[in-house]
């Protein structure tokens, strides 16, 4: 399964936790996500995962068989 991020942004009140974000996780490929504490990793991840909504943006999972 492949996972395709583009132009997401996610904000909680005056706080950025996501702006801009693109990213594409190829299907088969480890990938990781560094950053310090509070730079959006968990959000991101809840965004894929339906647990957040994005601001704006897109998001789609792709399933190959």
């Amino acid at each position: 399964m492949s996972i395709e991020i583009r132009n997401v942004n996610k904000k909680f009140g005056q706080f950025t936790a996501l702006d801009n974000i693109n990213i594409t996780v190829p299907t088969g490929k480890l990938t990781t996500l560094l950053g310090p504490s509070g730079c959006g990793k968990t959000t991101l991840l809840r965004i894929i995962a339906g647990l957040e909504y994005a601001d704006s943006g897109r998001y789609c999972l792709m399933r190959w068989m």
